[in-house]
């Protein structure tokens, strides 16, 4: 659900196999090697959660360089170079050659005119979306995290070999396949491939010409693979039929359902990779179809649809934008819409969540200090508990996802109901996607904004996106025969909030002073493990919101490496404003139909009504 990956923007088709057998062992160093670079990837200590990496060097010149990424996935900092055991090279004779660290993502290998083989082991376990694993059950890979490469040949055809897998195992990769190797055109592709290898699940389906397959790994007790495919179906026929467009021939789901902690989607050019615990799944598809929407979305929007602030993405440092607000949020826009159109949702709870949204940003002290566009380029905080605290930032996702609605309603507003936010992502891929151009920033979204609604929205952009004043909500929801109502309400209160950065523990960020949190000693920073004996899950909030005030909550929490702890205390309440979207008292016929133009997320015809 973030951009931490490289966009490709020379389109190949990418197809995808299932392997019921080991691929050969490592390639032999004496062997001719094609063209471009080898890579080779063992299996063979999944219990010690360590590949070995082997990569073969063609000729070139005699010095060369090698970057492992520093960043990948998220927008931090993670150095993956920490997991390096070890690295050594020698040429094509066995011959060893000098190698020598530069900074601790780089090395320089001396003597390799004539090519080279460099080896390493690399520690890979951490689950998740965003990250490698390796382990006896599975190996998920983001390629990033594991596979350096030449700098002198990153856009070099590239090969991808895969021994020691285990012969139950099946390989899942969105990349061309012969002669038992992967294929890349360069470096930027194999990185934007995750792979899952284990012996999950697979189900597919096709859809307007496009190949669809669904990868899950999971217990089969855990999940209804006939009802997942049959939303997933539902939502990618929505989604290319609102783009009029298919970038791709075959696309691919890859689904993790632990029954621990677990959350979040990772966005790739022909595939995503989402994590979901067990449990919340169970009872209802939606936080499923909501991720899916959006990191299918995402194909346009971010990796087709793409800052020029991003380009070439650099993988030694951080890569500032200030469009994660559009990238990122307005996507969470049309993931609603989609689900919309698909038929998963209705106006309740499109409205319900648009109101939620208001009442998040409203919330935050923060959404007076800090600019959408600022929001984005401090992305790189937000691996910090402090800044991700209410008074310190607002999310992009957030305030982009209502900046999005309110651009959508803007234009609609301002073209007399000729044009939407849907032909402002279709004027965009037309005129940058398609042509191999990047937007930029905020700039390119207003050009494209005003291309389609003929109108001069600069007031809109100073104000919501690039300022902070404070967003008159009934002036852009009355023309769809809404008004925003704030309410308070009596609240659960806990005595504490807690977050979690991306893969890591939920962990305490704030106690209020003197609440009984505090006083049977919970602490700032302490993560949480379990709420009432069970581990935590991205729904934990949620559950926590359905304890009564005066009900005993029960939460088992550990610091730092001291031993874990049980803590109980009664819940409190607190007061809350809270905001909803209600129906004007009377709604013109016009009103009704620009409502239901917008739901649908289309324009509307001279005669008003929407239009396909």
């Amino acid at each position: 659900m973030n951009l931490g990956r490289a966009c490709v923007l020379l389109v190949a088709l990418a197809s995808f196999r299932t392997l019921g057998v080991p691929l050969p062992a490592a390639v032999d160093p004496a062997a001719d090697s094609p063209p471009g670079v080898t890579y080779t990837i063992s299996l063979a200590n999944p219990e010690q959660h360590l590949a070995h990496v082997q990569i073969l060097l063609p000729a070139g010149h005699p010095a060369r360089e090698l970057q492992l990424p520093v960043w990948n996935a998220l927008y931090q900092i993670r150095d993956f170079s920490q997991y390096v055991n070890w690295i050594r090279a020698r040429d094509r004779s066995g011959k060893a050659l000098t190698i020598r660290e530069l900074d601790k993502s780089r090395w320089q290998i001396d003597g390799a005119a004539d090519g080279a083989v460099v080896e390493y082991d690399i520690y890979l376990d951490s689950p998740g979306p965003f990250g490698a694993q390796i382990n006896s059950h599975h190996a998920f890979l983001n390629l990033a995290q594991v596979l350096m490469y030449p700098v002198d040949a990153r856009n070099a055809r590239l090969t991808l070999h895969f021994s020691h897998v285990p012969s139950a195992w099946h390989i899942a990769i969105p990349l061309k396949s012969a002669d038992d190797a992967y294929v890349a055109e360069n470096y930027d592709r194999l990185v934007d491939s995750p792979v899952e290898i284990g012996t999950f699940r697979e189900t597919d389906f096709d859809e307007s010409g496009a190949h669809f397959r669904v990868v899950i790994d999971a217990d089969a007790a855990d999940y209804n693979a006939g009802q997942i495919k049959d939303s997933l179906h539902k939502i990618v026929a929505a989604a290319m039929k609102w783009m009029n467009d298919r970038p791709f021939a075959e696309y691919t789901f890859i689904y993790h359902f632990p029954r621990g902690p677990a959350g979040g989607g990772m966005e790739h050019a022909y595939a995503t990779a989402i994590d979901l615990n067990a449990g919340s799944i169970q009872h209802s598809l939606y936080p499923l179809n909501s991720v899916s929407a959006h990191e299918f979305f995402h194909l346009w929007n971010v990796k087709r649809i793409r800052p020029r602030s991003l380009e070439p993405i650099d993988y030694t440092k951080e890569n500032y934008t200030r469009a994660l607000w559009f990238s990122e949020g307005v996507t969470s826009t049309v993931e609603n819409v989609i689900q919309f159109r698909a038929g998963l949702i209705g106006e309740k709870e499109v409205l319900a969540n648009v109101a939620q949204e208001i009442t998040e940003l409203e919330s935050r002290p923060a959404h007076l200090t800090q600019s959408a566009e600022d929001s984005s380029l401090n992305a790189w905080l937000e691996g910090f508990n402090y800044y991700r605290r209410s008074e310190r930032s607002v999310s992009y996702y957030n305030k982009g996802e209502l900046l999005g609605v309110l651009l959508d309603l803007t234009v609609r507003e301002q073209s007399h109901g000729q044009a939407s936010l849907r032909d402002v992502l279709q004027w965009m891929n037309r005129n940058y996607a398609q042509k191999g151009e990047f937007f930029d920033d905020s700039r390119g979204v207003r050009d494209a904004a005003e291309a389609v609604s003929h109108a001069d929205l600069a007031s809109f952009f100073q104000k919501y996106v690039a300022g902070i004043e404070e967003i008159p909500w009934n002036d852009f929801f009355r023309p769809v025969g809404l008004r925003v109502e704030a309410v308070n309400v009596i609240l659960p209160d806990p005595g504490f909030s807690a977050s979690r950065n991306f893969d890591g523990p939920l962990a305490v960020d704030a106690l209020t002073p003197g609440s009984d949190a505090e006083q049977q000693g919970l602490r700032l920073g302490d993560v949480i493990l379990e709420f009432e004996g069970k581990a935590v899950a991205e729904d934990f909030y949620q559950q926590l919101s359905r304890v009564a005030p005066g009900q005993t909550v029960g939460l088992k929490v550990r610091s730092g490496r001291a031993r874990e702890r049980e803590l109980k205390w009664k819940m409190g309440s607190r007061q809350q404003g809270s905001y909803q979207l209600r129906d004007l008292d009377q709604i013109t016929p016009e009103q009704q139909a620009r409502r239901a133009a917008w739901l649908k997320g289309e324009s509307q015809t001279a005669s008003g009504a929407a239009t396909q």
